[in-house]
C-alpha cells in the first residue's frame, strides 16, 4: 500500500494525475516490479556469496596444510621389524637407549644386530636376600 502511495506520487510527477486511471498505475506498479533491480539482487546474494568464499578460503588452507604435512611427516613403515624393545640390552631410557650399541638402537641397521638377545620373561635377580 505504501509502495503505491510513492509509485503515485512519481506518476504524478511525470503526467497529470487527471490523465491517469488506477489501473494504469497498477500496470505500471507491476512492470516496475518485475524488473530486477541490481542492488535488491545484490542484497540477496551477499549471504550466499559470504559462505561461498569462506568454503573456498577453508578448502585452499586445507590443501596448503595437508601439503605441508606431506613434506614433514617421515616414513616409520622400517621400524616395525627392529627387534630393539625385544632385547634385554634395551632400556627406555632417554640417555642410552642401548648399552651395547647405543649408535645403532631403533634404527634400520639394528634389524641384524649381533648382539642382539631376547628376552625371556624377566631375568633372575642376583640379589636374593633368603
Amino acid at each position: 500500500m505504501y509502495v503505491e502511495q510513492i509509485l503515485l506520487q512519481k506518476v504524478a510527477a511525470k503526467k497529470s494525475f487527471s490523465q491517469l486511471t488506477h489501473s494504469q498505475i497498477r500496470q505500471e506498479y507491476v512492470a516496475q516490479q518485475k524488473g530486477i533491480n541490481i542492488s535488491d539482487l545484490a542484497i540477496a546474494l551477499t549471504p550466499l556469496s559470504f559462505v561461498f568464499i569462506w568454503a573456498i578460503f577453508l578448502f585452499i588452507l586445507h590443501k596448503i596444510r595437508s601439503h605441508a604435512d606431506n613434506k614433514i611427516a617421515f616414513s616409520i613403515n622400517g621400524l616395525d621389524r627392529v627387534p630393539c624393545k625385544n632385547c634385554i640390552f634395551y632400556s627406555n631410557n632417554h640417555y642410552l637407549k642401548c648399552a651395547v650399541n647405543p649408535d645403532v638402537v631403533l634404527t634400520e641397521e639394528a634389524v641384524n644386530c649381533s648382539e642382539y638377545c631376547p628376552r625371556k620373561g624377566k631375568l633372575p635377580s642376583n640379589n636374593s636376600f633368603s
